[in-house]
């Protein structure tokens, strides 16, 4: 049994584990909120059971029906492993497989905010995870600053393993042509939140047009923060970005970018967008901090800039403008190797193979 928060998350990020584990001849279930290709995971064989995670949700209330859920759910079904991600399945399912003495591997896909801040929230979770994790048979983090942040808290106390990320099907991701036009296109991919470095995003995005009439600055994303609907219109009728807001389909847009930019400073486990961009052989500038900074070689496949500051990303992103057609290529292949050395998918499908074997032993 895996479970997730929602079927976009499942299809996009895991399911070549469950493919693998399909043609291995496991039967596979997923347990995941209802949104894009559930279809898509129906067809490789595994069944799709719906359920409401609530994954933003903090009322106590409802986090204890969530528990009740799994229990009902994992009871009723008795899988021989179950394999959890994101915040609340893992503290949830894990509290309940802990209970029924189910085998369970968790995969940390990132602190989240609510780990990230000391305060009343970290306290609570930190405890709640401690309680989930006591008799997880591996923890799989996906950045070595995670992994060290749960020792030092002693949350882990038995086997856990570095993943690289999600990592990248390289197959689903080729290297695409570069563009080669007069145009240079800045790509900015993230839900709408203020920790994904937006704000920096935008104030770069408007000095540099003042003086580059023909660089433009893309933005694509759902606005999880409501307050940045009118700031990102606002921005878009004065011509400093252009607004898509969340698609579907990125090929189109990666086809077009000649850079992607992620001045983020949120907690990532291991940023996709950056994994997906660098395979396609585009150059990336990000932040150093864990989760981004791992994906890029400074000055080799794209370049790190210092968290919330615009400046430094102003001076980046000029020092990109002023290389050639050629120089920016180089960079974005180079990110492409750096991808396919470091960070193929299939890595981490056999870590998932290789810890399901070993409870069957």
């Amino acid at each position: 049994m895996l479970i997730a928060n929602d079927t976009t998350y499942v299809y996009n990020l895991r399911y070549e584990v469950i493919e693998r584990l399909i043609q291995t001849g496991y039967e596979v279930t997923v347990v995941c909120e209802r949104q894009l290709h559930e279809d898509k995971i129906k067809e490789s064989g595994a069944v799709v059971i719906p359920m409401s995670i609530k994954r933003h949700s903090k009322n106590p209330f409802t986090d204890l029906s969530m528990l009740l859920l799994f229990k009902k759910m994992i009871r009723r079904h008795r899988p021989d492993v179950v394999l959890t991600y994101n915040i609340k399945p893992n503290i949830y399912a894990g509290m309940v497989c802990r209970m029924f003495h189910i085998p369970y591997i968790t995969n940390i896909t990132g602190l989240g905010t609510a780990v990230e801040y000391p305060g009343l929230m970290q306290r609570i979770t930190l405890f709640l995870y401690q309680i989930a994790l006591k008799e997880a048979a591996c923890v799989f983090f996906q950045n070595s600053e995670n992994r060290e942040f749960f020792t030092q808290n002693h949350i882990i106390r038995r086997k856990s393993r570095l993943l690289p990320g999600s990592g990248v099907n390289l197959g689903k991701y080729p290297v695409l042509e570069y563009p080669d036009t007069e145009e240079v296109h800045f790509l900015f991919v993230a839900r709408i939140l203020k920790e994904k470095g937006i704000d920096q995003y935008l104030e770069a995005a408007g000095e540099i047009r003042k003086e580059h009439k023909k660089v433009y600055f893309h933005v694509i994303g759902g606005c999880d923060d409501e307050h940045y609907v009118a700031i990102l219109q606002r921005e878009n009728e004065n011509g400093n970005i252009v607004y898509h807001g969340l698609q579907k389909n990125m090929s189109e847009y990666q086809k077009m970018s000649s850079c992607m930019v992620l001045p983020s400073y949120y907690p990532e486990g291991m940023n996709n967008v950056l994994l997906e961009s660098a395979a396609s052989g585009r150059p990336v500038i990000t932040t150093s901090r864990s989760g981004c900074g791992e994906i890029v070689e400074d000055g080799v496949t794209g370049f790190l800039v210092k968290e919330k500051d615009t400046r430094d990303l102003v001076c980046k992103i000029e020092k990109f403008l002023s290389m050639s057609y050629e120089e920016r290529r180089a960079m974005g292949l180079a990110g492409r190797r750096k991808v396919e050395r470091e960070f193929d998918r299939e890595r981490v499908v056999k870590a998932y193979i290789d810890e399901i074997k070993g409870l069957e032993g």
